[in-house]
């Protein structure tokens, strides 16, 4: 698979800033809790969407002990949150596909924040399934490659013996494709293989890149995506700006 240069270069910050690090655990601790109600166990074993979130919130260098509070709180019935997930898909500047994944207590308020953003920033909210035809489901594991001791060969061969279906080396990084299916089988197995995850979760990756030239519609496109990712209610933005110089 080509390409994830560019998606990797594209996809959301949170998490990769020490200044975004106390929103990215809050967001993913919303997503464990969920994950917990609705797999009715607090067991990554026995609860694969949990276990799939913590491989996540791993990867993001959640602590350990932020963690188990956090599947402590789902399970306890002090924890009245009520959340559900809702996906709003449109376009941003020059018809760019953008998905926006929300988890809320107030389906009004997102929705009328999400067509804000879109609106605002020169685009538009659509219908459910406007753009998201032209993604993939993928389980995405970026690998860690900084100091080149590891081996593209050793590597590759890891990965696909444990599942995935494509590994590709992208700069100081390895980039592993898995079905979503297969993602935490594969996660967990390179994991144990002592390999160091940059971010590891199940992404829509496009199957196709828009490039913006005007400087304005530039200018939307990172507003647009700033106000989204800072939004509470927002868990991961998806898109097929092609941003690289």
């Amino acid at each position: 698979m080509s390409g994830h240069s560019k998606w990797h270069n594209i996809q959301k910050t949170k998490g990769a800033q020490d200044a975004k690090r106390a929103q990215a655990f809050t967001k993913i601790a919303r997503e464990m809790i969920v994950a917990v109600k609705e797999g009715g166990s607090g067991d990554p074993a026995n609860n694969s969407r949990l276990a799939a979130v913590i491989t996540k919130a791993k990867a993001a260098n959640m602590p350990n002990d932020n963690i188990k509070r956090t599947i402590e709180k789902a399970l306890g019935s002090g924890d009245s949150s009520n959340y559900e997930s809702i996906v709003y898909e449109g376009y941003g500047p020059s018809g760019v596909a953008v998905i926006v994944e929300t988890m809320t207590d107030n389906r009004n308020r997102t929705a009328s924040e999400m067509r804000h953003y879109f609106d605002k920033y020169g685009g538009n909210m659509g219908t459910t399934g406007c753009v998201s035809w032209s993604f993939d489901k993928k389980g995405v594991i970026i690998i860690d490659n900084e100091d080149g001791e590891l081996d593209e060969d050793t590597v590759m061969m890891a990965a696909l013996d444990a599942g995935a279906d494509d590994c590709t080396a992208e700069g100081e990084t390895f980039a592993v494709y898995t079905s979503p299916d297969d993602f935490q089988k594969v996660a967990s197995e390179l994991e144990n293989q002592g390999y160091k995850f940059l971010s590891a979760e199940v992404e829509m990756v496009p199957q196709n890149y828009i490039k913006l030239s005007s400087d304005d519609d530039i200018k939307n496109m990172n507003k647009m995506l700033e106000m989204f990712e800072d939004n509470d209610d927002v868990q991961n933005v998806w898109h097929n700006w092609d941003n690289e110089d």
